[in-house]
């Protein structure tokens, strides 16, 4: 598959929060449309440099660009032109389905007849109908899941930015979830994947491999895999662990 412009650009981003280096200097770009896994470990710099990207963390130095938009002067664009959904799933428990949607649609920028039109689309696609003004703790947690990547595409965005989406859940509803993916990504949404479950990187059209900070590997599942002689990608970020452990041990 192949990609015509970059929407993400990012040249030697780093984060430091005192003598720790979270995020060491970090260079890639994600082409539009693209599927772009950023995998690692837990404390692997993940999600630190996903706050960096999506506006709400300021870099200790580096440049990037999101959607054409530069990450030190131009953040609250950045903001209305992506999609973003964390571990969390970003809803209000105790606000119904109905009033999520109402209260995501107007920090978009949504106008009523929008989200009303959103709203009946959403509902309907998903099947929600008979619970569309119960609470969303009612929901169980892949309902919630995938009604929350549904609200973070409300207002059609350019990009969307999902933080390890999948965890905590089966990994029937983790593989449905990412039939939704594939569907916002072939309609030319661009996605942004945090994960630490390397076999989600076989879902992605290209994959980075982070450790400690650092991007080790960035390429194509499958060449990723013929690169380094194995058959998945665990064993993949196996194979880098060990170099980084060696390392540092030298």
């Amino acid at each position: 598959m192949t990609y015509s412009d970059p929407i993400i650009s990012v040249d030697k981003l780093t984060k430091k929060f005192g003598s720790f280096t979270a995020v060491n200097a970090i260079s890639f770009q994600v082409m539009k449309g693209e599927i772009f896994g950023f995998l690692g470990a837990n404390g692997a710099g993940k999600t630190t440099a996903m706050k960096i990207l999506i506006g709400i963390s300021r870099p200790t130095s580096g440049t990037a660009t999101v959607a054409g938009y530069d990450i030190y002067k131009q953040t609250e664009q950045i903001k209305k032109s992506i999609g973003y959904m964390s571990q969390r799933f970003s809803l209000y428990n105790d606000l119904t389905i109905k009033e999520n949607i109402e209260f995501f649609g107007g920090i978009y920028g949504l106008t009523s007849r929008q989200i009303r039109e959103k709203s009946d689309a959403l509902v309907e696609k998903l099947g929600l109908q008979d619970k569309f003004n119960r609470p969303i703790s009612d929901l169980p947690l892949g309902w919630k899941q995938k009604l929350a990547f549904s609200v973070a595409l409300l207002h059609d965005p350019k990009i969307i930015f999902l933080d390890e989406p999948t965890g905590g859940v089966d990994p029937v509803t983790r593989r449905m979830f990412w039939n939704m993916i594939y569907e916002a990504a072939y309609r030319g949404v661009t996605i942004f994947v945090t994960t630490h479950y390397m076999d989600e990187a076989e879902y992605c059209n290209r994959v980075s491999m982070m450790v400690d900070g650092k991007i080790e590997a960035l390429d194509s599942p499958a060449r990723l895999k013929e690169k380094f002689g194995v058959n998945s990608m665990n064993d993949v970020f196996v194979r880098l662990a060990r170099n980084q452990d060696k390392a540092k041990v030298q």
